[in-house]
């Protein structure tokens, strides 16, 4: 493992401290996010909160792969039609998921982490269809595209059973504290970290409406879905106040300036 020439003297123990009284995350779910880089919350949502976050995904995703249709070889990067959809940026598109995720145990659980400044950094939906087992990279969410401070929060939702058969998250716990690493791009498959990992790897299965909660530097894969049916996501991160992203040209972006608070 090569770090990121930008990572200079991260320190894990400096960048993730308590942010007060916590509303959501009990005193063993905090731990075991210090200490392994993730914790799974099943569950996450109540029944409604699940309901109307699927409704509007499912909406989104189906425009997303009919969108596919009409792009070389039915694929843009990741994305495949009828094999795995990305639906991005919904909860500026939709007000219900805006609302859901600003009244829910969403909100509580970033604030949880990052404090009560809270932001939102970015969202999105996967689908994951039945398909011939692949190889997914290893990868840190902030790997793909340079953030400070490094760490940020990830809330992967589950809106099917995410079960090892239908393609749930694995991650390699204490690896976030390495910082953020180098990545390289593996066509098609996005941007990895490694290819074997040099810890061993943990599946974090979960119910429709649990969550792995991770930190963007938490190096991790979702795998591939040899079940019957779709595997289907929600994605939403978060960044604390002051964030800013490191763009390749050069510029810097004030999250501040872009991401939207969650008061």
């Amino acid at each position: 493992m090569q770090k990121h020439p930008l990572s200079t003297g991260f320190d894990w123990d400096d960048a993730v401290v308590p942010v007060g009284r916590r509303s959501l995350l009990t005193d063993e779910q905090w731990n075991q996010f210090v200490t392994d880089g993730y914790v799974v919350i099943d569950p996450l949502l109540d029944s409604s909160s699940l309901d109307w976050i699927r409704a509007e995904t499912d909406r989104f995703c189906l425009a997303a792969d009919q969108a596919l249709g009409s792009m070389p070889d039915e694929r843009f990067f990741i994305a495949e039609r009828g094999a795995i959809t990305f639906a991005p940026h919904l909860a500026r598109q939709s007000d219900v998921l805006w609302d859901v995720i600003t009244s829910s145990a969403i909100a509580q659980v970033a604030r949880d982490v990052l404090g009560p400044e809270v932001r939102l950094y970015h969202d999105q939906a996967v689908y994951k269809s039945p398909e011939k087992p692949r190889r997914f990279p290893w990868h840190q969410d902030n790997g793909y595209g340079f953030v400070t401070p490094e760490h940020y929060l990830t809330i992967w939702i589950a809106l099917s059973d995410a079960t090892v058969e239908s393609g749930c998250v694995w991650v390699t716990p204490g690896l976030q504290r390495e910082g953020t690493l180098e990545h390289r791009y593996v066509d098609p498959l996005g941007w990895e970290a490694f290819g074997d990992p040099p810890v061993q790897p943990v599946a974090a299965p979960s119910k429709a409406g649990g969550a792995v909660v991770f930190s963007s530097l938490t190096p991790h894969l979702t795998g591939p879905n040899t079940s019957a049916s779709m595997r289907k996501a929600y994605i939403v991160q978060f960044v604390g106040p002051g964030a800013t992203r490191h763009e390749a040209d050069g510029r810097r972006i004030a999250l501040d300036d872009t991401c939207p608070a969650l008061d």
